[in-house]
């Protein structure tokens, strides 16, 4: 099976991936922008940080399967269909890692972790040092999405004693232990507002300036899902002007993120590189790519692969 992955790896991240196929398998790992040179041969495409669409397909002469991470906006499914390819995705497969990773943030912006590590790594006074903290415990957390992360992540806070609000447009989601509300009722009330959905036109800068303008004045914003979810424009005018507290960020809207991009320069961002689904390493999950050798061999036996979006 030749499998053709991309994105952005180190040598320790690329060994580690090549390491969970299968012996006999041709596994490629290329930055982006050099797919063209090794699509044409490839059976599997594991995309990342490309835009799997028309073109790229007719060029993809083996091509029988597209597997995604959670997100699969960056696939044109329709047409993968018309040309015979699955496409699946793993959506839940990285849930916990994500969960945690978003509590992670929400405990280092209220601990004031980021800032406390560098004034002392820098040599700062420590009995002079002005700054503020904050506990989780009595706070409100609203998760954007109940699905495999935002439930996972009202688990978590409910470990902290955190209220949690939660608003989902499947009307069939039911939770015993969080109060599912309408989107302006989350806004309102919540002090954490975690975005856990999946990007379409119809979520695409679902954080605008007037999703902003209804949060608590001092709420932090936590993104880990898909970066244009936000726009960043909005959110980065909202923060240089105290109409939120901060905000935590994982995704963005071009990756990687732009050295001048006026997010690095604001006291109160918290920032990772894309890395909340990634426990076991830099762009490395075992469980997520032992799921992808499961659906990989599905479809080479001609069987339906997991989480397919398609049908072919």
């Amino acid at each position: 099976m030749n499998v053709l992955i991309t994105g952005y790896f180190n040598d320790t991240s690329k060994k580690r991936v090549t390491g969970a196929f299968p012996k006999g398998w041709t596994i490629t790992i290329v930055e982006p922008q050099h797919i063209e040179a090794f699509i044409g041969e490839a059976e599997v495409l594991i995309p990342e940080h490309i835009q799997v669409d028309g073109p790229l397909l007719n060029k993809a002469h083996r091509l029988k399967f597209v597997q995604t991470g959670a997100g699969y906006d960056n696939v044109d499914i329709e047409a993968c269909t018309a040309r015979g390819i699955w496409v699946s995705n793993a959506a839940g497969v990285n849930a916990n890692a994500v969960a945690e990773h978003i509590i992670a943030f929400v405990l280092s912006y209220y601990k004031n972790i980021p800032f406390l590590d560098g004034a002392l790594k820098n040599g700062a006074d420590e009995t002079k040092l002005d700054y503020v903290g904050g506990e989780l415990f009595g706070k409100t957390i609203g998760t954007i999405g109940f699905g495999a992360i935002g439930s996972r992540v009202a688990e978590l806070a409910r470990a902290f004693k955190m209220n949690v609000l939660a608003y989902d447009t499947n009307k069939n989601i039911k939770s015993d232990d969080v109060e599912l509300v309408d989107l302006d009722t989350l806004l309102a009330n919540s002090d954490v507002i975690a975005i856990n959905i999946f990007l379409n036109e119809s979520t695409r800068h679902m954080v605008d300036k007037a999703f902003l303008a209804k949060m608590k004045k001092n709420a932090l914003l936590v993104n880990t899902a898909r970066g244009p979810l936000v726009c960043e424009e909005d959110l980065i005018d909202a923060l240089k002007n105290n109409v939120i507290g901060g905000a935590c960020l994982d995704v963005f809207t071009v990756e990687p993120l732009s050295e001048d991009s006026e997010l690095r320069k604001l006291s109160n961002v918290i920032l990772t590189p894309h890395t909340a689904g990634m426990p076991d390493g830099t762009k490395f999950h075992e469980t997520r790519y032992r799921f992808f050798v499961q659906n990989i061999r599905r479809v080479e036996q001609g069987d339906t692969p997991l989480n397919s979006l398609n049908t072919v």
